[in-house]
């Protein structure tokens, strides 16, 4: 794959010089969505909009036809990773609110005495006494 520049602008390509790397790399571009076909033309000089559809359908993990990933089945060990990574976020996200209602706790412990202190200071009832209808 040779690919020749003018001040950083792409001279058009011949037809069949694109290499499967290259071709790789222009798909993986276009599945991040850091590029459009129409930008992937332009930055790396291919003639049609069409070579670009055809490599997406090709070699891309998406169903350009439809939109919607392709359903690949994934090996046991795969599953039982993704599922690791799962339960380990869980427990640090358990963690998290574990301490917050432990602070929580404390701030409503602290309240309480701060308001029964206010009442006997200043023997004004802070708290209102509702009754159940």
């Amino acid at each position: 794959m040779e690919e020749k520049q003018v001040n950083q602008v792409y001279i058009k390509r011949t037809q069949k010089d694109y290499t499967m790397s290259f071709k790789l790399q222009v798909v993986a571009e276009l599945e991040e969505g850091k590029l459009s076909v129409q930008g992937a033309c332009d930055k790396y000089g291919i003639q049609a909009k069409s070579t670009v559809r055809d490599w997406l359908r090709k070699f891309g993990n998406l169903d350009w036809s439809n939109k919607h990933p392709l359903k690949m089945s994934k090996t046991p060990e795969q599953r039982i990773l993704e599922l690791e990574q799962k339960v380990k976020l869980l427990e640090r996200q358990k963690q998290t609110l574990e301490k917050q209602v432990e602070r929580a706790d404390k701030k409503i412990i602290l309240f309480d005495m701060m308001l029964e202190m206010a009442e006997k200071e200043y023997n004004i009832p802070v708290r209102k006494n509702i009754s159940p209808e």
